[in-house]
């Protein structure tokens, strides 16, 4: 084990070295979007849009972009990907597609299927392994390279339907993954294909101390829950205890700020963080290195990158596109501005808005952190809070006041022109001074925020909850583990659930 962790070492220098000469170069996106273009122009979606011409081009953003509109899932699903689902061949991508991704949407409701095509796998494969490289910035010890990976997912069991196979995405990439880093790879099939998270966690905290773990890698909600529980069981003071080579969380889905602190608790050695940008669609980023604070555009692995401002001109106030056929380019797009991001990608989604929100730190470098979602977004009557102005303000009450807030979601009133925040929080704390503090933060951050405040928005209203209670929540709903996180900005059918399980558990 000490050589193959020498060569792994080595292995990762090698290709350290080797992404480090490539360039940040726009016109890696232009030959993704050609590739994309000549690949797919025989298909239903590309005859309709004529690609054939486009393939021709030598610069074919700007047609491409007056030809195919900007659409979400509901809006693509009804009209090409439900043919794909059903198993229409050559529809939106060459052959039939085989593999369905289900989302994990925190709504409820039927999960979305996202494509998942042999070429899409191929890219999650070499971005992984182009992440794996980055670990030599790290300058590990030979140790931590015999150590294996834990990845806190969802089920990896598929299921098979009439026309095609779906399940979670990290059940389809571990069919998929190479005999020689299996060993590697933990929990192991049969942990992994669990679907109960209780069920699951109560198996990964038995086999805990059998493993020799290195990097672990999920959402920090579910993440550092576990070592919690680890720790708590066999009664130790950190998970350095059982996990000395543990020296690195891969981690995305949701801010890790408010998580800090819990993992601070249950660590006793340094753990190196390194975010990523991973989604049912994609993988879109990662962080390069520990020094930067944003995550890196892969620009030629399948996906061809546009940005729409997230404002007044291009959105109305429900969140919704005022022109789908505008938005900017990778050459064209300015640091500091928030996002929409649209893509288009080699499992055959065209111009396709995920929802999420980014804001570029350094346009040279391609550097990007996400900011939020269109719709957990706050405007009842301008006050244009974003989540990212909401995770600043947990961030410096938290600091402030000492304590430690993970959990927390906002419920918006149209008729009471008032804010319901629902906070997670295990120590005792004064709610109203709670709220006032929050309150004064996302005053003194957002100038529209404050004037609405002033004249239009009533004072806002909190209750507060053990942390458990919205695990508990996700749990009735079915959404523990995997990507699944807690909606920040809670919709009208969120809201509904949410309301209907604190009345039932009588918190309200």
């Amino acid at each position: 084990m000490k050589i193959i962790g020498k060569l792994l070492k080595k292995t990762t220098e090698i290709g350290y070295l080797r992404q480090a000469k490539k360039g940040r170069d726009y016109r890696d996106q232009l030959e993704t979007l050609s590739g994309l273009l000549e690949k797919a122009k025989g298909t239903r979606f590309g005859v309709r849009h004529d690609f054939s011409s486009l393939t021709k081009e030598e610069d074919p953003v700007k047609k491409y972009q007056k030809r195919v509109p900007i659409t979400d899932y509901d809006e693509f699903h009804d009209n090409w990907l439900k043919g794909s689902i059903l198993g229409l061949k050559d529809n939106t991508w060459p052959g039939r597609i085989k593999y369905y991704a289900l989302s994990s949407g925190t709504t409820g409701s039927p999960s979305k299927r996202i494509p998942v095509t042999e070429e899409m796998i191929r890219s999650f494969q070499k971005s992984s392994m182009r992440q794996i490289t980055m670990l030599h910035e790290l300058d590990l010890p030979d140790t931590f390279f015999n150590a294996s990976v834990l990845t806190v997912g969802g089920s990896t069991k598929l299921t098979k339907k009439q026309t095609h196979i779906e399940g979670d995405l990290s059940g389809i990439l571990k069919k998929h993954t190479s005999f020689i880093l299996s060993p590697f790879a933990k929990p192991g099939n049969r942990i992994s294909g669990l679907k109960d998270w209780n069920q699951k966690l109560e198996k990964m905290i038995k086999k805990a101390p059998d493993w020799n773990i290195g990097v672990v890698a999920g959402v920090p909600s579910w993440c550092i829950m576990l070592m919690e529980k680890i720790v708590e069981h066999y009664n130790l003071n950190s998970i350095h205890d059982i996990w000395p080579n543990f020296q690195v969380y891969v981690h995305g889905g949701v801010f890790i700020e408010p998580y800090l602190q819990r993992l601070e608790k249950v660590t006793s050695k340094k753990v190196h963080l390194l975010d990523t940008y991973l989604a049912s669609e994609g993988y879109f980023a990662y962080q390069t290195s520990t020094t930067k604070e944003g995550m890196q555009l892969l620009l030629h692995t399948g996906v061809f990158f546009e940005f729409v401002p997230f404002n007044a001109n291009y959105f109305d106030q429900q969140g919704e596109l005022k022109d789908k056929n505008v938005a900017y380019t990778l050459a064209e797009v300015k640091k500091g501005v928030e996002y929409a991001i649209v893509i288009s990608t080699n499992a055959g989604l065209w111009r396709y808005m995920i929802g999420d929100l980014i804001k570029f730190i350094d346009v040279e470098e391609r550097e990007i952190q996400i900011t939020g979602r269109i719709k957990q977004y706050l405007s009842l009557c301008g006050e244009h809070l974003s989540l990212e102005n909401i995770n600043q303000a947990i961030n410096e009450v938290n600091k402030r006041e000492r304590i430690g807030i993970t959990e927390f979601c906002i419920i918006p009133s149209n008729e009471e022109m008032k804010h319901y925040w629902f906070i997670g929080l295990d120590e005792e704390v004064d709610p109203s001074r709670l709220m006032d503090q929050i309150d004064q933060v996302l005053k003194s951050g957002n100038d529209d925020y404050a004037a609405v405040r002033k004249y239009t928005l009533s004072d806002p209203e909190i209750r507060c909850f053990k942390s458990d209670v919205f695990y508990r929540f996700m749990e009735t709903i079915g959404k523990t583990g995997a990507q699944n996180k807690v909606p920040r900005v809670m919709n009208a059918h969120q809201s509904e659930m949410w309301l209907n399980y604190l009345r039932k558990e009588g918190h309200l």
